[in-house]
C-alpha cells in the first residue's frame, strides 16, 4: 500500500505488476480490498492500480461533499505520480461515475472504460430524495443503514447463498467513516448527466449490468447506449456482480482488456 497527498489529503493506493495501466475503482461504502482477487488475476499480464476514493478504506475525506470530479481529480494525481500516461479504468458503481468523470476532465489519458453495476445518467428526481433521506438515516443509525444498504444490493435469491460473503462486506463497508458516507451521498446527488460520453465512442466502452439489481434499474440502464458501439454484458443477479458473478466476470474482463 502506498499513500500521496491531493490537496492534504491522505490517498491510498496500490500499484502492482507491468504492462497496459488497469485502474480499478471501487463503489460507495467499498473500498480498494475488494479488488484482490482481480488484482492477483490481471497483474499477471498488466500493471494494476486500485485507489481508495475520498472518505473510504485508507484515504482521508475532503470537506463535506465528495463531488466526482474531486475523486477523478484524486484519481488523476496518483496516475501523474506514478508517471501513467494512459490508463484503461473499471469502475463499480460509484467508481464508475467517478471514472466517467475522469473521462470528460482528462480525454487522453483514458484508453478503455468499464462501468460495472453503473450507469452515466444522473440521479433522478427521486433518487436524489432518496440520497437526503440516507444522510439522515446513516446520521441517526449508522450500524443499521450500512448493514441494510449493503445486503440491498445483491439479488434476494443471493441474499442467503452469499450469506458469508456480504458479511465480509459489511465489515469493510462499517469502516467507512460517516464523513465519508454523507460527502459521498452529497457528492452522487450532485453528479453530471455524463450519457453524452458514451454516444461520442472516444474509447472502447464495456458496460455490464444486473438484470436484478435493486439498485439500478435495468431496463433504464439499456436505453444509455443505445446507438453507441458500447459493449455489453447482462447477468441475472444483483448490483454486486464481482461477488455474485464473480468467474464469469474475470473472464470477460480478461478478454476486454
Amino acid at each position: 500500500m502506498k499513500n500521496i497527498l491531493y490537496k492534504n489529503t491522505k490517498i491510498s493506493f496500490t500499484d502492482s505488476g507491468k504492462g497496459n495501466a488497469i485502474v480499478l475503482l471501487h463503489g460507495f461504502l467499498e473500498n480498494k480490498k475488494m479488488w484482490k482477487e482481480y488484482i492477483e488475476l490481471f497483474s499477471e499480464k498488466n500493471r494494476v492500480i486500485t485507489i481508495d476514493l475520498l472518505g473510504h478504506g485508507e484515504s482521508d475525506s475532503l470537506g463535506y461533499v465528495h463531488e466526482m470530479e474531486e475523486n477523478a481529480n484524486a484519481v488523476n494525481e496518483v496516475l501523474e505520480y506514478l508517471n501513467i500516461e494512459k490508463a484503461t479504468i473499471l469502475g463499480h458503481s460509484m467508481g464508475g461515475y467517478v471514472g466517467l468523470a475522469f473521462a470528460e476532465l482528462f480525454p487522453d489519458k483514458i484508453k478503455k472504460l468499464v462501468l460495472l453495476n453503473s450507469t452515466s445518467k444522473e440521479d433522478s428526481v427521486e433518487k436524489k430524495l432518496n440520497r437526503t433521506r440516507a444522510i439522515k438515516a446513516v446520521k441517526q443509525n449508522y450500524v443499521g443503514f450500512v448493514s441494510l444498504a449493503i445486503a440491498n444490493l445483491f439479488s434476494e435469491n443471493n441474499r442467503i447463498r452469499l450469506a458469508n460473503e456480504i458479511e465480509k462486506v459489511k465489515e469493510e463497508a462499517l469502516k467507512t467513516p460517516l464523513q465519508g458516507i454523507v460527502a459521498s451521498l452529497e457528492g452522487m446527488k450532485i453528479r453530471k448527466d455524463r450519457e453524452w460520453l458514451l454516444h461520442e465512442n472516444r474509447f472502447p466502452l464495456l458496460l455490464i449490468l444486473g438484470k436484478k439489481d435493486p439498485v439500478l434499474n435495468y431496463e433504464d440502464s439499456l436505453s444509455q447506449i443505445e446507438d453507441t458501439t458500447a459493449e455489453l454484458v447482462s447477468f441475472e443477479d444483483g448490483h454486486m456482480s464481482h461477488i455474485e458473478n464473480k468467474d464469469e466476470l474475470k473472464s470477460i474482463l480478461n478478454n476486454f482488456f
